[in-house]
């Protein structure tokens, strides 16, 4: 990947997105399959699981601790529409309410990443992995995740059982 230049079209739409924070916000993608990415911070490479996505960025469970809040970095994800590099920065911990979980956004892609990472998104949407669902209110969204976590949490502290459940 070259140097780190923001676009001016990505400064327009950073300028937008800080302007209108408070405003609509892209839909988020669960990603299905336990999709993995490489990340490279000052030329180390590590594998990161991704958890969502969205236009402006996503979620990752990373294979090293965490990195620090505001270290830029790179990703490389492959999609069913090719592989995406893009120049990303680090943002907090505890993503989706788990605390592995490390946010980052999108600082720059070059024209075919996006391209592909568009097309990639909207077929993830398509599919019914968007967050945002046709006529649901923010409570209801709410309650939705806050009855996920409860239901990831749950699922991680009951001990599997072998051989089935008995009725």
């Amino acid at each position: 990947m070259t140097a780190f230049r923001p676009s001016a079209t990505l400064l327009i739409m950073r300028h937008k997105s800080e302007k209108n924070r408070k405003s609509a916000r892209p839909p988020r993608i669960r990603v299905p399959n336990e999709e993995k990415a490489i990340f490279t911070v000052d030329n180390q490479k590590f594998i990161g699981v991704i958890k969502r996505l969205s236009l402006t960025g996503g979620s990752a469970i990373l294979t090293k601790d965490s990195v620090p809040h505001g270290t830029l970095g790179e990703m490389a994800l492959k999609t069913v529409f090719g592989k995406v590099e893009a120049q990303i920065e680090f943002l907090h911990t505890g993503a989706d309410g788990l605390p592995l979980v490390q946010a980052f956004r999108f600082l720059d892609m070059d024209d075919i990443s996006r391209e592909r990472f568009s097309a990639a998104a909207e077929r993830m949407e398509r599919e019914g992995f968007s967050d945002v669902k046709e006529g649901r209110r923010p409570l209801d969204l709410s309650l939705s995740k806050l009855g996920e976590s409860i239901r990831r949490l749950s699922e991680a502290m009951t001990p599997s059982r072998k051989g089935g459940t008995k009725k």
